[in-house]
């Protein structure tokens, strides 16, 4: 199958609505619109929140509270089955091992370790953070976790 032969499923493309098209059309006169107004015109917009120049609501009410949104640290996991499949000449993993085989994007410097799988190999494993059921199943496979 080539690009040039994909077709679209059966009611996926829809007709273009006509507004203002007159009354029969059921879309005629004000054309879905409501009545006058600036909402009535084109290119109109009222930012959120806005309540016509009214003191607005997340204005009038108190901001407390810390966001902890800009300092969080998101790792990217990997979990012990994905690590279980690797190459069996790999023993010790590291983030550049994993970036070669696929299992972390390019440019990652941090890694977290997490326990869903099984380890059936001894595995010298680096990483920034290991999970508690990682950290036990790597030990008992006979392998190391190293805190990096």
């Amino acid at each position: 199958m080539k690009l040039h032969e994909l077709k679209n499923v059966k009611g996926a493309v829809h007709r273009r609505k006509r507004v203002g098209c007159g009354e029969g059309g059921g879309h005629g006169k004000t054309s879905g619109r409501g009545g006058k107004g600036q909402s009535a015109r084109s290119g109109s917009s009222i930012r959120p929140g806005f309540e016509g120049g009214q003191m607005p609501l997340y204005r009038k009410l108190p901001h407390r509270g810390f966001n902890n949104y800009n300092f969080r640290v998101e790792y990217p996991i990997v979990n012990l089955g994905d690590l279980a499949r690797l190459d069996a000449s790999i023993t010790d993993v590291g983030v550049e091992q994993l970036i070669a085989a696929g299992l972390v994007r390019p440019g990652e410097k941090t890694l977290k370790v997490l326990g869903d799988g099984e380890l059936t190999r001894a595995l010298k494993i680096t990483a920034t953070k290991f999970s508690e059921s990682a950290k036990t199943k790597i030990e008992k496979a006979g392998g190391q976790a190293i805190v990096a």
